[in-house]
Formats: C-alpha cells, sequence, structure tokens
C-alpha cells in the first residue's frame, strides 16, 4: 500500500464533537456506516426536533384555524424562507419554494409540470446521459409527451470530457437559438466530482433555463444560487441530514413561466419539513465549507491508499486520485471495483467487516458505468480510523 496522505489535524477534534451528536453512530462504535450518498444519518438535533413537533402541535398545515394549525402553517411558511438562506437566495421575493417528497419527485415534477409550458415547436433541451437517471427520464418522458401533442422538441447529450466533468466548450457549441433548457448535477452520484456548474452559465448564455440536481451536494459543500446563477435547485432531504419523505424544489423564477407543481398537493409532510429546517440549522452551524474539506480530505486519503493496489480500478477522473492533486477532488465520493472479486461480492465482505458501502449500478443513466461497482461514499461523521479500516481489509484482498 502507498503511503496515505497527511490529514488536516485541524480538523479532526471539530470533527470528533460533530460525530458524537450522532445516536446511530455512537451507538454502533464496530460499525463504519460509509453509504452517505444513499442516505445520510442525522444528529440529534434533527431527531429531537421532529419528536418535539409531533408529541407538541402535530397538526395540518392550511387546513385549520386553531393553535397547532396555525402554528404548522406558520412553521411551513418559515421553512420556505430557511431554505432561501440555506441557498443564499439573491431575490426571494420572486424566487418559490415547494417542498416535495425528493430529488426524484422533483425533478419530474419540473419536467412534466413546467417544462412543457416553456417549450415550443423546434427547441431543444441539453440533458445528462451518464449521470443518475432520475436527472435523464423525467426530461425524456416531457419531450415523449410534447411529442404526442404535436411539439417536437430536440434532445442533446451534455458533454462530457475524458476526466468525467462537463465539457463546457464543446457546450458552448451546441446553444443555438432554440436551445431553452440544460439539465444537470452539482456532485456527480458515482465519480464524486462537483461538476464546476459555475461554468455553465457563460457557456449557456443568459436565457438558457438550467436546472441543478442537488442532491449529492446540498449538504456536503456550500450551494450558492447567487454564485451558479442556475433557475431551479432540486435536493433530498434525507441526504442532507433530514427525514426521508421531504425534498424540494427552489425556482428562480426569472426566466419562464412561474413554476407551481401541478394538482391538488395534499397534506404535507409536516414533520419531514420540520426535520429539514433543524437539519439545515445544524449544516450551517458546522460549516458546510468545512463539511467539504473533511469529506475531500477523507476521500483523497482512500484513494492515496487504493492507488498502489493493483487489483483495484477507481472510477472517475485519475487525475483527482491523489491528495496532491492538481485538480478537484472527489467530494466524499469514491467507487471502485476488483479485477477478481464481482462488487456485490466485495459489498458482502465488507460488510462482514463492518464496513457498509453501496454494491451495485447506483442508478446511472444509460452512458455511464454499466458494470457494477462499490461505491464508498463519507460524511463529517467518518473518521480517519474508519478509512485506514477499510483500507487495511481492501489490501488483504489485493492478492485475491
Amino acid at each position: 500500500m502507498t503511503e496515505v496522505a497527511p490529514f488536516p489535524d485541524e480538523l479532526r477534534d471539530w470533527a470528533a464533537g460533530l460525530r458524537e451528536q450522532f445516536p446511530i453512530i455512537t451507538a454502533n462504535p464496530g460499525s463504519a456506516y460509509l453509504d452517505s450518498a444513499a442516505t445520510a444519518q442525522k444528529p440529534r438535533a434533527v431527531l429531537d426536533a421532529a419528536t418535539r413537533y409531533l408529541t407538541g402541535e402535530n397538526a395540518n398545515a392550511g387546513r385549520g384555524t386553531y393553535t397547532w394549525a396555525n402554528r404548522t402553517t406558520a412553521r411551513i411558511d418559515q421553512a420556505r424562507d430557511r431554505v432561501r438562506g440555506f441557498l443564499a437566495d439573491p431575490d426571494p421575493a420572486r424566487s418559490g419554494v415547494d417542498f416535495v417528497s425528493g430529488t426524484t419527485e422533483g425533478l419530474r415534477a419540473v419536467a412534466l409540470d413546467w417544462l412543457p409550458g416553456w417549450l415550443r415547436d423546434g427547441d431543444e433541451i441539453i440533458v445528462p446521459y451518464a449521470d443518475h437517471s432520475a436527472n435523464l427520464v423525467p426530461w425524456l418522458d416531457a419531450v415523449a409527451v410534447l411529442a404526442r401533442q404535436g411539439v417536437r422538441v430536440t434532445v442533446h447529450a451534455l458533454p462530457y470530457d475524458a476526466a468525467h466533468d462537463y465539457d463546457y466548450a464543446r457546450l458552448a457549441t451546441l446553444i443555438t437559438s432554440r436551445t431553452r433548457f440544460i439539465a444537470a448535477t452539482h456532485v456527480h452520484h458515482v465519480y464524486g466530482g462537483d461538476m464546476n456548474v459555475h461554468r455553465m452559465r457563460a457557456a449557456a448564455g443568459p436565457d438558457v433555463v438550467i436546472c441543478l440536481d442537488a442532491a449529492q451536494g446540498a449538504g456536503h459543500l456550500p450551494l450558492s444560487v447567487t454564485e451558479l446563477d442556475v433557475d431551479f435547485v432540486v435536493f433530498s432531504g434525507h441526504k442532507a441530514m433530514a427525514l426521508p419523505g421531504t425534498g424540494v424544489v427552489w425556482s428562480r423564477n426569472r426566466r419562464g413561466p412561474r413554476f407551481a407543481p401541478g394538482g391538488w398537493s395534499g397534506t404535507p409532510n409536516t414533520a419531514g419539513i420540520v426535520s429539514l429546517v433543524a437539519a439545515l440549522d445544524w449544516l450551517d452551524a458546522a460549516g458546510t465549507d468545512r463539511i467539504a474539506r473533511w469529506t475531500v480530505a477523507l476521500a483523497a486519503r482512500l484513494t492515496d491508499g487504493l492507488r498502489g493496489l493493483d487489483p483495484y480500478e477507481m472510477l472517475g477522473c485519475q487525475t483527482s486520485l491523489a491528495a496532491d492533486s492538481p485538480v478537484q477532488q472527489r467530494h466524499g465520493i469514491v467507487t471502485l471495483r476488483h479485477r477478481d472479486i464481482g462488487s456485490n461480492d466485495l459489498g458482502f465482505i465488507l460488510a462482514g467487516e463492518g464496513l457498509m458501502v453501496r454494491s451495485d449500478d447506483h442508478c446511472q443513466s444509460p452512458q455511464g458505468e454499466r458494470t457494477t461497482s462499490v461505491r464508498v461514499s463519507l460524511h463529517v461523521y467518518n473518521t480517519v480510523d474508519e478509512v485506514d479500516r477499510l483500507l487495511a481489509v481492501l489490501t488483504g484482498l489485493s492478492s485475491y
């Protein structure tokens, strides 16, 4: 095994203090949870906020005049403002925040409730064919719906470069006067790279609507819609330390019609929204900039340790593997394969050692990886010792 990278010691005590705030982590000291890209664990503050709400004033929102109902309605309204603040919204009076069940439902809402009203016959859209399927299928479904209505929309594939980043120079050559919409991803769910969406507006021009899948970005690194200049941000609460069943569609409402989900909304996930506010408060207090530094450092330690192990292939940009990489590093996601051990078997072996990872195709779109792999995804509650423990097991399998 090659020598691993030095670690930012100034963050060790900070991270150790945060780790103690996760009951499921402290209750299972022999297990290492390495699957945060699937769902993040919840700090005590989030669990307590949901419990207090459910045991103290649980009621439906917007459907009653008694105290609990009024408080719940107010909580939902305040939660929208909290999301705007978390995203550094520069124009909160104009923007919208709609709560959905998660990123998948949110992207489908933009695709099927908003996009058809924005597109006209002969228009063009650009979508990612190598990201998560949830950020491809809804756009193709919307185009199919329009085609049945006689509206022809041309779909272009968002171009990638050799490092699995978006190729912004090639993207600029695809933009025409009929380009109306681009779907993109903030952090890739397999390769772990920040997709540099801050470059997209310059390539797309001032009028194209950009929708950002931020499922792996929100809560993992700073996310500012002021800096990114996108029109939609969609993310899941459960990946940002809130309870499952809550997600967000933030809409700028400056380009195209105002976003409004179709149909009757029904009862919102009030406890989930309460937990989301608590999670955003917790993340802001912890500092998403420091969370990003911690997870990047953990991922760099893992990739440095794996680089010298012959049987392993690490997916994504190879230049980003080392701690001294001249390009951006992995945001807490490292995906790998063993040359001789199938990924599902490798996942079972790691589980037997108390190392919880994901082993499958990771819901990739058609131009993504077709062979299953093992994804290690880290968060602020993971430790250097856990990464070293994983490396020790993988090293022991290197001569298999």
